[in-house]
């Protein structure tokens, strides 16, 4: 077997687990926008400002996809394959599971909005936990680069 495909199938991982996260998250505070704006106008760019979180997610995924494309070679080892799979799988259920649910944190922020409650900042400081663990697996798969040296 070429150890490539591992490789490939974690550089998908990567990409895709952040993307479909993202797409997912934006879609639950998206709705949730929509009540908003149905409901006060007026409130429109406050709402864009707490629906947008989920999308970094995905930008997270592709920046580990850029990071790592230059090692999937045909001529990797089975190691360097096995690093870039778990930097990928690692990536992909954090960035995923971290929009779905910053999106849901979002949405019951927006939710709050359209009642009458101030609660924009509450609303991104709770969801800025999501966002951690997403950057924490970017770092982690950064520096997991090093075991492709060795």
């Amino acid at each position: 077997m070429d150890n490539s495909i591992l490789g490939i199938i974690g550089l998908g991982l990567m990409v895709g687990g952040g993307g479909a996260g993202s797409a997912i998250g934006l879609g639950i505070s998206g709705s949730a926008l929509l009540g908003l704006v149905k409901k006060k106008p007026e409130l429109l760019g406050v709402g864009l400002g707490l629906a947008m979180p989920p999308a970094t997610q995905g930008l997270y995924g592709f920046v580990g996809f850029v990071l790592y494309q230059g090692f999937v070679k045909p001529d990797m080892t089975m190691f360097q394959a096995a690093v870039v799979l778990a930097a990928g799988a690692a990536m992909f259920f954090s960035c995923m599971l971290s929009a779905i649910y910053q999106g849901k944190v979002c949405a019951d922020g927006i939710a709050a909005t359209a009642q009458g409650k101030n609660v924009f900042g509450v609303t991104m400081m709770l969801a800025a936990f999501p966002e951690f663990y997403a950057i924490l697996s970017l770092v982690a798969a950064i520096m997991m680069q090093g075991l492709l040296k060795l």
